[in-house]
Parts: C-alpha cells; sequence; structure tokens
C-alpha cells in the first residue's frame, strides 16, 4: 500500500492485488456480477493482457474505505479492470457518498492518475448519479474527460412474470422460433437438456460447453482459460446456471448464464453449427429463461454486451454502456488523445450534417 494521491482529507491508496484489500474495501465487492471477488479473481488469473498487473485504488478517510477502483496497469497504461467478457464496470462506493465527497475522490484521482497521460474507463452506466460528480472533481485535478459510447446492452424487467406471459409478450418470430424446434428436438428426437448451479457435475458441464464451442461460429477465445475458471467461480457461490442440450449423448448447445439476486446476465452462449438448422441455441435459450422465471423468480433478464438482431427479439430494451478517457492536456499522450478525439467528434459531425439526397438524385 502507498498513498499516491489526497484532497479534502480523502486519501488515495494503492494495493497491488485483492489478498492485499483491507477487509472493509473487500466488503464492497460483489454490487453486481461483475464486481465480485470471484470474477475479479478470475479475470486477474486468467484474462490480463500480457505484462499486465492489478491495481485497486482506495478513497480513504480516517480509516474509513470510501470506494474503491479496479484498475489494470500494462506498461505505462491505466485502465478499468475490465475485459472484453465484462459487461459492466463501477468504481465500488460506500452507501451514502454526496457530489461534495466523490468530487473530492475525484481530484484525488486526479493527482494520482495525471502521470499516465491517459487513463480508460468502460462498459458504464452513463446515467449513473455518482458520474457526473466524479468526473467534475476529475476534472478539477487536471484531467479532461472524454466520453464515448462503449456498446450497446439489451435488457427486460420481468419481476412477477411467468414464462408464459413473457413468451406472449415477445413477437411471432420468436415464439415459432422456439415452440415448434422445441417439440421436434424434445418430442420427436430425444433431445434432453441438462443445468449446472453448483459444483456437483461442473466439470462435466465445462467438458460439454468446451466442446460445443469448439464446434460453433464462434472465434477462439482471446483468453482460452477465463470461462471455465468464472463457471468453476459461480458454481462454487451458487450463481451459476450453465445449460447443455444433448442429442444422442452429444452436446449440440450450451449456454452460460451469470445470476446475481435478481438479475440474470448471459454470458457465453455457442451452438453446434451442423445442427443449426434445428434450432438448438434458440431452443436451450426457452429452457433456461423458463428456469430462471420459474424457479430463481429473477427480475431482470440481460443479454449482455453488443447489438446483435437475436436479442432484440428477446430483450425489447435497449441502454447504453459507455465508456471516458481521462486525458492530462499537460502529458504529450494526454494531448494526443484528446486532439484525436475531437478531432473525430468533428468528422462524425461533418458526416451528420450532410444533407439527405432529393429524390431522383444519384447522391
Amino acid at each position: 500500500m502507498r498513498c499516491v494521491g489526497e484532497s479534502r482529507g480523502i486519501a488515495i491508496d494503492i494495493f497491488g492485488g485483492l489478498d492485499d484489500l483491507p477487509h472493509a474495501a473487500r466488503a464492497l465487492f460483489g454490487q453486481d456480477a461483475f464486481s465480485t471477488l470471484g470474477w475479479y479473481r478470475s479475470t486477474i488469473e486468467c484474462a490480463l493482457p500480457p505484462g499486465a498487473e492489478p491495481r485497486f485504488y482506495l478513497a480513504m478517510r480516517d480509516g474509513a474505505v470510501l470506494a474503491v477502483f479496479p484498475m489494470h496497469r500494462n506498461r505505462r497504461r491505466l485502465a478499468a479492470l475490465a475485459t472484453p467478457y465484462t459487461c459492466f464496470w463501477q468504481p465500488l462506493l460506500a452507501p451514502g457518498l454526496d457530489a461534495v465527497c466523490l468530487g473530492a475522490i475525484g481530484r484525488g484521482l486526479a493527482q494520482a492518475w495525471r502521470r499516465f497521460g491517459v487513463v480508460r474507463l468502460e462498459a458504464m452506466d452513463g446515467d449513473a448519479a455518482w458520474l457526473a460528480p466524479l468526473l467534475a472533481g476529475l476534472r478539477a485535478g487536471g484531467l479532461v474527460g472524454l466520453r464515448f459510447d462503449h456498446f450497446g446492452n439489451w435488457h427486460v424487467p420481468v419481476a412477477g412474470m411467468g414464462w408464459q406471459t413473457y413468451l406472449q409478450g415477445r413477437p411471432g418470430l420468436l415464439r415459432s422460433a422456439i415452440v415448434r424446434p422445441t417439440r421436434k428436438l424434445v418430442e420427436r428426437l430425444g433431445a434432453t437438456y441438462q443445468l449446472f448451479t453448483g459444483l456437483d457435475g461442473v466439470e462435466l458441464g465445462i467438458a460439454a460447453y468446451e466442446a460445443v464451442y469448439s464446434r460453433s461460429w464462434k472465434e477462439r477465445e482471446p483468453f482460452a482459460d477465463f470461462v471455465a475458471a468464472h463457471i468453476r467461480a459461480c458454481a462454487a457461490d451458487g450463481t451459476l446456471r450453465l445449460g447443455v442440450m444433448y442429442l444422442d449423448g452429444v452436446p449440440i448447445a450450451a449456454q452460460f448464464w451469470l445470476l446475481h439476486g435478481g438479475w440474470a446476465c448471459v454470458a457465453k452462449l455457442a451452438h453446434d453449427e451442423v445442427y443449426k438448422g434445428l434450432g438448438p441455441g434458440t431452443v436451450l435459450s426457452g429452457l433456461i429463461v423458463r428456469h430462471l422465471l420459474e424457479v430463481d423468480h429473477v427480475t431482470e433478464l440481460d443479454f449482455g454486451r453488443g447489438d446483435d438482431d437475436y436479442k432484440q427479439l428477446w430483450m425489447p430494451q435497449r441502454r447504453q454502456r459507455i465508456g471516458v478517457v481521462l486525458g492530462n492536456p499537460r502529458h504529450y499522450r494526454g494531448l494526443l488523445e484528446i486532439a484525436r478525439h475531437r478531432l473525430g467528434d468533428v468528422r462524425r459531425g461533418r458526416r451528420n450534417a450532410q444533407p439527405e439526397p432529393r429524390a431522383g438524385s444519384r447522391g
């Protein structure tokens, strides 16, 4: 631990690993599925870029931990401790922090982060109440915040909703893609379905998932060991929902969902391309969603990162996840990043300002 910033009695201390953190800091983890100790442990052990190291920035006052910022450092770069698997990132804040306190935390962080020139935060809720006062404090501390759209996130509230009610609210195209193929696969062809929720049999579930993934359309994983590691972590704490569909004893579709409180999010899904015509992925999604609604009684379903067309059939609501690049205008790297970002804004503005071609014109 070492102090790297201070503002209005709030000290910014830096720690190098989860096991080094004080108990009060560790107690702030787990505010969502992507901020649990298990998630970050899997990320650190299996999904950091080569040469990267974790860094946890703690805001403290009079010995009390006010906030934890999970980050990682790679050479001279600092960024949120997020990966291509992260659907949501946020600082872990103690309850009751007001705008003045958040602003002071931002100024203290700016002292610690200015030397990097550029700091990247991502996968955030752009409407979060903490974001504006924190950015104001970072700005007062000398950093320029450059906001960008990161990815779309499709979701649907389902509190008190059963499977039939949910299904009736979906487009007819999706209902047809679920009901008829389910009858064919299960009733006519004898397909079976297994849901892994704990440590019992989880290694068989992992093997089935990996077999399906290897025969799917998906590209090779950027971090080969991460998914299996986190499946095991979720199995240990009861937040795993790993569904596998088998035909003649062979796994043909698999999905890994995260459960956190009343919220459920699909983390990874795949199906064997040989069986694509039978729709095993859609059938499996329906079986898992039915379990989430009628057994786990979740209040929100979430389809993770990206704007794939199929997600809109399952989840009618979209929210934008954002990122913020923090540039230090007194550092050459920060100045270049600020200039590059603003030039991009100008170019996008010019494209958006182009008049629509008139009817009959060749454009």
